[in-house]
């Protein structure tokens, strides 16, 4: 159970809760199995024949089983024949275990596991392992079958009763919740659904709880913690910023702003989340609150997740800022500051005078990617770190940052999505959050639509027409692609042996990736039709082809239905510098050199170019919900309004396409982060993904029970304001130590 199923203890296996209950006269729809995955039904056999082979040296022992709903072949082969056929007797009740697959196009279970069901008249069925009324199935694994966990679960249910309790009484008879020992006992051997109901009331109650008086504890220590508080000068450097303005800032803006000023007056450090739709001057506010520490005598860094969004916030910023971003110079204006930016392809003069300029406190901001985090890098007086796109950087990388201060910075976070994560612990509300819901003014709204280029090849076709006539009115266009292409080096050699073999001799570009341009443009051969003989493996066994990619796209393009146009590429791969590099793509794109770019995701965030309308992005499907949402927001940046072509080949009725539709059909991001979160689960809020352990929520799922953490967290906050230490709740603390171990704990910590 170690080994499989990562159960360590009999707290682990109690808290391994069945994942459905058959009920004895519900059987587990057959004709709805799952090909190529583990499953347990429950069946009665209908059939069972040996058929000899190899001159009756071999034999094959096929079994049918039904539920009426369905039916379903085992088969069993060799020695493994013997015992099969003694046990399964036409009209025998049983639970079978094992991998659907398929053969001449039926489906079977190779070798299936087994346990005989008594049957209801049968006088040991009331003593018996099975006697509850509904069966528990537990999430197995092909080593462990669901039957052999439940009877493990039977050898150690009797030690529930020993369970601690972590639940204050008070709160656990205020709501009417099962003792805990009881709760366990009903989730793995339930007499009724009701008492299936009440215990995963309990058992989320538990989740819940736990969870939120770690949380409620760390609050409170971050309380406690020490920072300088940064309150601006009353006609510094800030109000000669906001004088300058050539726009007023919105209602959402200004409330805003005013909750991160007064937590950057308090004397412990500010640990705030700021959400705001694509485009609602995010960076606005997150430059005022820098310049309001730099006001009051610190220094503010932002930390950008790649060169080119890095270079593009110092550009922006030094623009916005005009003469108070020239301090340090000669003829600077009355409160100027130095704005420098820092990154890993500078050159070491350049790094040089960067660093002294942050030591000696010349330069008040700092832009920067990951090279911010290096050891080499010292601050003066680190007042306040503004990270940008919270998910594209580890905690480890915004605690190194942090550390950088003498007292411990203000901390504030922003996302244009609320990514799952995000959203999990901003329901579970371990940051304060901001939300900017407006838009500017002079913002235009994006018009999305699903091209399905698979079903309707003329909706493609329409969708470069689209493209010419956003160009003809004067506009420019994005066009976005999964890869950058040069891979396909790798899959042409295999595809030519295949092509050899094959007697086609396949030339050094590969057919699939011929056939993946042909998709983009809608010309496609073997990717279209899956024809069975395509070696490019397009067809044959439902695989997928490439994804499409930069290169290929935009040399398609402009042979194709852009040709005529000014067609330029941008992937991460390129240069930063020089005259082909990201950055002088970029600035060409924005002079309105180039009328179409072709790019990988490196445009995903914080890419200003208010002319750019149109953006297509093939292979929509490959990306998830929030960076199809970053993505669009690039364009209808401008007075005209945007326009976002999702292509696809996937079918209609795949979850691909629901969650396209999704996207197509709301603009707000926070309603499309629930979406995300409820088509993928949250994962653990924890960070099982980033920390590698375990998840700790078994039966919470963070939208739909957004009502119990919300309840479960005013209740931890009272618990851990009246007793910080919790000396008065030995069991809670046990909980606690349990959920966060060590890892658990320094990554909270790290926030």
């Amino acid at each position: 159970m170690a080994e499989h199923l990562g159960l360590h203890t009999v707290g682990d296996l109690l808290h391994h809760y069945p994942r459905r209950y058959a009920e004895r006269g519900e059987l587990t729809r057959l004709a709805e199995l799952p090909l190529d995955e583990h499953v347990t039904v429950v069946a009665r056999v209908a059939d069972a024949r040996v058929h000899t082979f190899n001159a009756g040296r071999g034999k094959r022992l096929e079994v049918t089983i039904t539920d009426g709903s369905g039916r379903l072949q085992l088969v069993f082969f060799g020695r493994g024949v013997h015992k099969p056929q003694h046990d399964l007797l036409p009209g025998t009740r049983a639970m079978f275990a094992g991998k659907v697959s398929v053969f001449n196009r039926k489906l079977q279970l190779a070798h299936p596991a087994y346990e005989l069901l008594a049957e209801e008249s049968d006088a040991r069925e009331a003593a018996g392992s099975w006697a509850s009324s509904l069966l528990p199935i537990y999430p197995a694994t092909a080593k462990l079958e669901s039957w052999k966990i439940a009877k493990a679960v039977d050898a150690v249910l009797p030690s529930a009763n020993e369970a601690l309790d972590p639940l204050p009484g008070s709160l656990r008879e205020g709501r009417g919740l099962l003792p805990l020992p009881e709760a366990l006992v009903k989730i793995h051997r339930p007499q009724s659904k009701a008492e299936v109901e009440a215990a995963r009331d309990r058992l989320k109650w538990d989740e819940a709880f736990v969870l939120q008086t770690a949380l409620a504890r760390r609050r409170h220590a971050d309380a406690q913690l020490p920072a300088v508080p940064r309150r601006p000068a009353a006609d510094g450097l800030l109000t000669a910023f906001d004088a300058r303005l050539p726009f007023t800032l919105t209602e959402g803006q200004q409330k805003v702003s005013r909750e991160i000023f007064d937590d950057l007056a308090t004397d412990h450090p500010m640990h705030r989340l700021l959400q705001g739709e694509v485009g609602s001057g995010k960076t606005m506010v997150a430059l005022r609150a820098m310049l309001a520490v730099v006001d009051a005598g610190g220094q503010a860094a932002m930390l950008a997740p790649t060169e080119v969004l890095a270079q593009q916030h110092h550009r922006s910023i030094t623009e916005m800022m005009g003469d108070l971003a020239s301090g340090g110079t000669l003829g600077a204006a009355e409160h100027a500051t130095g704005v420098v930016l820092l990154t890993g392809s500078m050159g070491a003069a350049a790094r040089r005078k960067v660093l002294l300029d942050l030591v000696t406190g010349e330069a008040g901001i700092v832009i920067g990617t990951h090279a911010l985090i290096e050891d080499v890098v010292k601050f003066h007086d680190l007042g306040l770190v503004v990270v940008d796109e919270q998910h594209r950087f580890g905690v480890e990388q915004r605690d190194a940052l942090r550390s950088k201060g003498a007292q411990p910075p203000h901390l504030l976070v922003m996302t244009a999505t609320p990514i799952p994560r995000t959203v999990a612990m901003t329901v579970f509300g371990d940051l304060e959050t901001s939300v900017l819901d407006q838009l500017p003014a002079g913002r235009s709204p994006i018009a999305t639509h699903v091209v399905p280029a698979q079903d309707k090849p003329h909706f493609l076709a329409r969708a470069w027409e689209r493209v010419r006539e956003e160009v003809a009115a004067g506009h420019q266009a994005y066009v976005v692609c999964p890869r950058i292409g040069d891979e396909e080096e790798a899959a042409g050699a295999k595809t030519a042996k295949k092509g050899a073999k094959a007697g086609k001799g396949a030339s050094s570009r590969t057919k699939a990736a011929e056939d993946a341009d042909g998709a983009a443009f809608g010309t496609g051969t073997g990717a279209e039709s899956g024809d069975a003989d395509d070696d490019a493996g397009a067809g044959a066994a439902g695989d997928k082809r490439p994804p499409l990619a930069v290169l290929d796209v935009a040399r398609g393009l402009a042979e194709g239905p852009l040709a005529g146009l000014r067609v330029g590429i941008l992937h991460g791969r390129m240069a930063p510098d020089g005259p082909d590099g990201k950055d002088a793509v970029m600035r060409r794109f924005a002079a309105g050199e180039l009328d179409v770019l072709v790019a990988t995701t490196v445009i995903e965030v914080g890419v200003n170019v208010p002319n750019a309308t149109a953006m297509v992005i093939m292979d929509a499907d490959r990306f998830g919900v929030s960076q199809l949402h970053q993505l669009r927001g690039r364009v209808g940046r401008g007075s005209a309004p945007g326009l976002c072509l999702l292509v696809t080949d996937m079918p209609e009725a795949s979850p691909a396409r629901a969650r396209l539709g999704a996207v197509a059909a709301t603009l707000d991001g926070f309603e499309l982060s629930r979406v995300d979160l409820e088509q993928r689960r949250e994962g653990d809020v924890l960070g099982q993904a980033q920390s590698g352990v375990r998840s700790s929520l078994r039966m919470l799922a963070v939208i739909e029970d957004e009502q119990i953490i919300a309840e479960a967290r005013e209740e931890a906050t009272a618990v851990v304001a009246a007793d910080p230490s919790l000396e008065a709740h030995p069991a809670l603390r046990t909980a606690l130590d349990a959920l966060l171990d060590e890892e658990r704990e320094s990554y909270l910590e790290k926030g």
